[in-house]
């Protein structure tokens, strides 16, 4: 079994991180902060790679 990776930073919540996804020019950050924004919202994180990265 794998162990959650704790999210540790609270300065954004899923919306904030969509914005910041919005205004991103690096492609792969912005998946990233995607990503995590599923997952703040209850996704798996197997989910919210895959959607992050189709």
């Amino acid at each position: 079994m794998v162990a959650a990776v704790a999210i540790s930073r609270t300065d954004l919540d899923a919306a904030g991180l969509r914005r910041a996804a919005g205004g991103e020019r690096d492609a792969a950050a912005s998946r990233r902060m995607l990503a995590l924004a599923l997952v703040l919202e209850g996704q798996s994180r197997t989910e919210a790679a895959r959607a992050a990265w189709a």
